[in-house]
């Protein structure tokens, strides 16, 4: 019943015809991302509260599970909310009596024994007048919470309600809401199970040991319509029912998995359910990780109670090379520590299933990490995948009856080493005799550079050997020759590369060889094409070539003494000039004698001696723009000195003038 505590996981063995086996590593146990996940889905509101009555008994539920300090500071508005209701039972629905009841057995709220007088008297009258299967859920769910929490409950009328909730149950196992309902419903069978076990708990002398055994075979019968996956996890999921009854896997899984649990727990004997289904339920709640609302949180937790232990490894990959260890973690659900107990590896499997050792080896215990560990070096065990099959047995007796460690857990593991690689040869062969007519040596660990040279009537031969740590031959997953690029009947240098490489080898490499001069005749006429080089989107964003330009061929030139010599007689006039100059003399009468503007002269006269020089320079090696700039700087120059000079040879004439 949802209302009150877990059974012990010792009566869901009871429940199998196999023993329970633990979980998988394949899910790993509640973390602390649960726990907050938790405390953030189930955030009371602005005054503290978490709304209704059902969904506080779902946040106080869940914290109590998890362990959260929340749990303890609602405690008082929880209680209050609960009393609340449970102080006025006449005017309160059956569903809102239920949750108030089973509020006060998790919080342990005190409530006085008069208040719950009225609310016996008030359920036991709805059980008394109601065919609806809720109805009985509720009413039969509130009176065992009561009683849980230390009244004297019993239902007189036991065998009749139970007959009364029955006759709502169908030939496949599920069950309808009332005797109005056109469909059944397989969250209805949780919740009808939870119902039926509650009225066992209450009854004032056994129920009928034969209507025990036929809701026994309802359940077998539930079991046959689970639904699966691949992987070994099986849920339950509503067939036919409407829209508004739907209630999703998780809610319809967690309904059956607390009803088939509390019915375990008042039936005697065992059910013929395969374990590997119940295992597998095990697995959905635990792989559903992280949840999304915070009904689906408190079905995924609630439901992980039923499930003790969990086997896990931190690691499946081991290497031989670095010797590790097998390293196995065994905890609850909820990732406290496991009881004193034995793990025991007592078998291996190869890929194939084949029984590679059956020898049964004990795992030492690691009471610091809390962790088995076994060296899997004595297991002779080589590289590649390997199923190893684990044995618990608990140490101390009393612990069986609180968990179930029966069965066999099967875990996948992966073996990784250094293969060893040698007598690799290459050469080229003649396809009709295949004689070798050269073998070159190789060592592929290291670069290697060979040159060979063949034509299309010959063969590529290339030979290695790979060992593993325990001597056996390996065969690697990828292992080929890799010629570069394709011929298409096109003669040339073909670079040649070697690729080997597997999961379980530790050293694999891409290894370039060498080079392979091809001869090859020419292609037929329908032989394909070379394809077309695939283009870069983004190159027509690339720098460009560049463009030079041709604009003429040079002209034929004149041979260069020739240019020289005329050269030369472009001198001879600015000779003649200076001949003149010396002949007739320089006049030099007015230039400045004072020491200022005779400075200002001789600048003058040397920049326009500047500019000379530049045109020469421009004529030689500059360019255009670097004799533009070099000229504008001289003009700035000349301007400045030359009106300086200017007007001092202006004041002098307008004075002599004037004298």
């Amino acid at each position: 019943m949802a209302g009150r505590r877990p059974a012990p996981a010792a009566l869901l063995v009871l429940l199998l015809a196999a023993a329970f086996a633990p979980i998988s590593s394949a899910v790993r146990p509640v973390s602390d991302a649960h726990r907050s996940a938790a405390a953030e889905l189930f955030a009371p509101s602005a005054d503290g509260s978490f709304g209704d009555l059902e969904r506080t008994y779902e946040a106080v539920r869940t914290f109590q599970i998890l362990g959260l300090e929340k749990y303890k500071s609602v405690t008082g508005k929880a209680c209050k909310f609960a009393a609340e209701k449970l102080a006025s039972p006449a005017s309160s629905a059956a569903k809102d009596l239920f949750h108030a009841a089973r509020i006060s057995g998790v919080l342990g709220c005190s409530v006085d024994a008069g208040v719950y007088d009225g609310v016996v008297a008030r359920l036991k009258a709805v059980i008394k007048d109601t065919n609806s299967l809720l109805e009985f859920y509720y009413s039969v769910g509130g009176l065992l919470s009561i009683k849980e929490q230390g009244q004297n409950i019993v239902l007189s009328d036991a065998e009749s309600t139970f007959h009364a909730i029955k006759a709502l149950s169908q030939s496949d196992g599920r069950w309808r809401y009332d005797t109005n309902s056109a469909e059944s419903s397989t969250f209805a069978a949780g919740i009808a199970l939870e119902a039926l076990a509650g009225v066992v708990a209450l009854a004032d002398a056994e129920v009928d040991p034969s209507m025990i055994g036929v809701v026994k075979n309802d359940i077998v019968k539930l079991f046959d319509t689970i639904k699966s996956y691949d992987d070994g996890i099986f849920y339950f999921d509503e067939k036919h029912v409407d829209a508004a009854e739907y209630k999703g896997p998780i809610m319809t899984s967690a309904s059956v998995v607390r009803g088939v649990t509390s019915f375990a727990t008042v039936a005697s004997g065992k059910l013929n359910i395969p374990g590997e289904k119940v295992l597998g339920l095990g697995k959905f709640f635990l792989g559903i990780g992280l949840p999304g609302s915070a009904k689906d949180c408190f079905n995924q937790i609630e439901s992980l109670v039923f499930i003790p232990l969990i086997l896990s490894l931190p690691s499946k990959v081991f290497s031989l090379t670095s010797k590790d260890q097998l390293k196995v973690e065994v905890t609850t659900v909820f990732g406290s520590a496991a009881p004193p107990l034995k793990l025991n590896l007592v078998q291996v499997l190869g890929s194939d299933s084949k029984v590679i050792t059956s020898e049964n080896k004990e795992l030492q215990f690691d009471l610091e990490n809390n962790v088995h560990y076994l060296d899997i070096a004595p297991l002779k065990i080589d590289v590649g995948k390997y199923s190893l099959v684990f044995e618990i047995s608990l140490q101390e007796q009393e612990h069986e009856s609180v968990y179930a460690t029966g069965g066999k857990n099967t875990e996948s593991v992966f073996i990784t080493g250094l293969i060893k690689v040698d007598k690799a040869e290459i050469g080229i062969s003649d396809n009709d005799a295949g004689t070798v007519e050269s073998v070159q040596k190789l060592d592929l660990l290291k670069d290697t550079k060979v040159s060979l040279s063949a034509n299309h009537l010959q063969k590529l031969r290339l030979s290695f050997q790979l060992t593993t740590p325990l001597g056996h031959t390996f065969k690697p997953h990828q292992d080929f020759l890799g010629l570069v690029e394709k011929f298409y009947y096109l003669s040339g240098r073909y670079d040649l590369e070697l690729a080997v490489g597997d999961a379980a080898m530790e050293n694999s490499f891409l290894r370039p060889l060498g080079h392979l001069e091809l001869d090859l005749p020419e292609a037929p006429e329908k032989a394909p094409r070379p394809p077309a080089q695939a283009v870069d989107p983004f190159s027509k964003f690339g720098p460009k070539a560049e463009i030079s330009h041709i604009f003429r061929s040079p002209e034929k030139r004149p041979p260069k003494e020739l240019s020289l010599a005329f050269t030369g007689l472009t001198l001879v006039p600015f000779i003649g000039f200076l001949i003149g100059l010396m002949r007739l003399g320089v006049n030099l009468k007015n230039f400045p004698s004072l020491p200022g503007p005779a400075a200002f002269a001789s600048l003058f006269h040397a920049g326009i001696g500047a500019v000379l020089l530049l045109y020469v320079l421009f004529w030689l090696k500059l360019d255009l723009f670097t004799t533009l700039k070099y000229l504008g700087f001289l003009s700035i120059f000349l301007v400045f000195v030359g009106h300086r000079t200017l007007s001092y040879l202006s004041s002098v004439s307008t004075k002599q003038k004037t004298a």
